[in-house]
């Protein structure tokens, strides 16, 4: 303890202790240099209880600031939150977690604030730091602290900020997400603080994003404010329009010109990423398109058969799919993640016999003659719908996805799911198969020289009974391959082909009847082509102008894009 005004150092006074009535009296200063000391020294004592202020800020006791919540408005508990998250004690996030979900109750008795938990017809309290138990009380005991939407931001600001130096990378990430949701001007030194010992690159980045977002709603220099502009718009996306947008209305006038340029360039690559977006759907459908469509060119290339039932061949290829799933699900369900594969030659094999059957029993009678097969093939697919509601009822079945296809992950700003990659990736696996086994086999020899010309590939030996019954058979299995991959992104119903059987026919004449790149190129342009016009004039008005540009252009060319060359079909 020090005495004043006591010869400190050099004389800043006299003491002149004097036994008058038990009194100790001061001689005052006289000498100038006397108060030059004095005015240094409680220069000092300012300087140190200045430093020393936010210590004993930041380690006000956070149970008194729960206690406070008690009696404290929205604005004021609003206040009391940011002091508590001040504090850095890890223990104050349960009790601001309970806060959030409405679990935090002041005591009436002596204003104290609890954690309270049901317990039967009572609540149990809990201290909102320790986590001890203080016993039970009934529910009029106590009082709800209320909460609402701009608490509960707060809150979660909150508890991002006492979550960004924890050592876990997850809980850092999802930390600096909370603050970049919820942005608030408190959180600027926690972030600061974390960002100078951050060394990952993806947590440093998303916390750069948040102080940025923050800086906004901040009193910072308009320079920093700036700095935040760029580092939104160069994060780009839809979250980033809406926190600048949001900043127009308080950001100073000579930032504006600012906010208007970013908000321009994110709206610009926005567009672009948008056309790329529908460029991706665009393929989506053309590769369920294509799967649909490339067994119907080829039976219908080959044989002139306009099947109706093709439809029905895709209807049962999925419902293969699900007899696979429930049978594994039932006897092996750690082999589930492998149905797919398993389905597939069940689907293709099961779809053939059937397709082989109809050619045998039904169609071979029926060459020659279009109208008399279109109306059989109508007939046999409506037979094909009803035993299926027979089987397995009218209802939609479900068909789960593998673990490697569900989800889905960000591309620039767009999202692609795994369910649609793969699905792409397997129509196209399965056009350039076909295509090997048409240019490279001597089955496909046979199948291309009765397509160009039946009766010269007849007296050359070839059976071209055999070749059309096993062409229907090959077309019926690929769309029964179609109907198992279209069972990961559509319901698995009794009217599933229907869907799909007048697109394929559209995709078959526009791109050629007969040829595979026709189908391919048919199946991508008409899915990219679908998905521009929707956004525009509705998916139903979109087909229709599909429809219609698609018989203006077999007007000009009947024989499609890649028209087939041989003497029977050049006649």
């Amino acid at each position: 303890m020090l005495s004043l005004p006591y010869r400190i150092a050099g004389s800043v006074g006299r003491r002149n202790q004097q036994a008058q009535g038990g009194k100790l009296v001061l001689e005052p200063l006289r000498h100038p240099g006397d108060k030059r000391m004095l005015i240094r020294f409680f220069s000092l004592i300012f300087l140190i209880v200045s430093l020393a202020a936010p210590s004993f800020a930041q380690g006000s006791d956070p149970k008194s600031l729960f206690d406070q919540l008690a009696a404290a408005n929205f604005n004021q508990a609003g206040e009391l939150i940011g002091e508590i998250a001040a504090t850095g004690d890890p223990r104050v996030v349960a009790g601001l977690e309970a806060l959030a979900e409405g679990d935090l109750y002041v005591r009436k008795a002596d204003k104290v604030v609890f954690i309270a938990r049901p317990a039967g017809s009572q609540l149990t309290l809990i201290d909102p730091l320790t986590g001890a138990e203080a016993g039970q009380v009934a529910k009029s005991a106590v009082t709800k602290i209320r909460v609402n939407n701009n608490l509960r931001r707060s809150i979660r600001g909150a508890l991002g900020g006492l979550t960004l130096m924890s050592p876990d990378r997850n809980a850092r990430l999802q930390a600096a997400s909370t603050i970049l949701g919820a942005p608030s001007a408190e959180n600027l030194e926690l972030l600061e603080t974390a960002l100078s010992k951050e060394t990952d690159a993806d947590v440093k980045t998303l916390m750069e994003e948040a102080r940025a977002v923050s800086l906004l709603s901040s009193d910072r220099s308009l320079d920093e404010k700036r700095a935040a502009i760029k580092t939104l718009a160069a994060k780009g996306g839809r979250e980033a329009i809406t926190v600048l947008r949001s900043a127009q209305a308080s950001v100073d006038e000579s930032l504006k010109a600012d906010l208007d340029t970013a908000i321009a360039s994110i709206e610009g690559e926005l567009a672009l990423w948008d056309v790329a977006q529908n460029v991706w759907y665009g393929l989506s459908l053309g590769s369920v398109l294509l799967l649909a469509a490339i067994g119907l060119a080829i039976t219908f290339g080959v044989m002139g058969i306009i099947n109706m039932a093709h439809g029905e061949m895709v209807m049962l290829g999925a419902y293969a799919t699900f007899v696979v799933q429930d049978v594994i699900r039932s006897h092996a369900p750690q082999l589930f993640d492998w149905s797919l594969a398993i389905a597939l030659p069940v689907a293709f094999l099961f779809t053939a016999a059937v397709g082989l059957v109809i050619e045998r029993g039904v169609i071979r009678f029926l060459y020659g003659r279009p109208l008399e097969t279109l109306l059989a093939t109508w007939g046999i697919s409506l037979i094909l719908q009803q035993a299926i509601r027979s089987i397995f009822g009218p209802t939609n079945q479900e068909v789960g996805n593998p673990s490697w296809m569900s989800g889905s992950f960000p591309l620039g700003g767009m999202t692609v799911t795994w369910n649609r990659m793969w699905i792409i990736v397997f129509s196209l696996s399965i056009f350039f198969a076909l295509l090997v086994l048409m240019k490279r086999s001597a089955f496909g020899l046979q199948m291309r020289a009765v397509t160009q010309n039946r009766r010269m590939a007849s007296s050359m030996g070839i059976r071209t009974p055999w070749v059309d019954a096993f062409t229907f058979a090959l077309g019926s299995g690929i769309a029964g391959i179609a109907g198992v991959a279209l069972s990961q992104i559509d319901n698995v119903s009794p009217n599933l082909g229907q869907s799909y059987i007048i697109d394929s026919f559209m995709v078959v004449v526009f791109g050629g009847v007969g040829n595979l790149w026709g189908t391919l190129v048919g199946a991508l342009s008409l899915g990219i082509l679908n998905k521009f016009l929707e956004p525009s004039v509705g998916a139903v008005l979109g087909k229709i102008l599909v429809l219609v540009l698609i018989i203006l252009f077999i007007q000009k060319r009947p024989r499609g894009l890649f028209a087939l060359k041989g003497r029977a079909v050049e006649a």
